[in-house]
């Protein structure tokens, strides 16, 4: 059975930095941080999802879901 990704275990420096230069043409140098920055912050979000660790987004959530009961039930 092939992995999908064995080439990357076969890869030098030289064709490291290669491939990053390309990056560089293609994006340019002041996108680079921003995708790196959001690469990143999706890699942490995804590894706190699969630990079932909530989101920063998610207390805001649960406080809404509270708000809207207490509002059904009449309090």
């Amino acid at each position: 059975m092939t992995l999908p990704f064995a080439f990357l275990q076969n890869l030098g420096a030289g064709e490291i930095i290669l491939i990053l230069a390309v990056l560089l043409l293609l994006f340019g140098s002041s996108k680079l941080p921003k995708l790196a920055r959001s690469l990143g912050s999706s890699m942490t979000e995804f590894k706190k999802g699969l630990r079932g660790e909530p989101s920063a987004d998610e207390p805001a959530k649960k406080l809404d879901e509270k708000a809207g009961e207490k509002t059904k039930t009449g309090e």
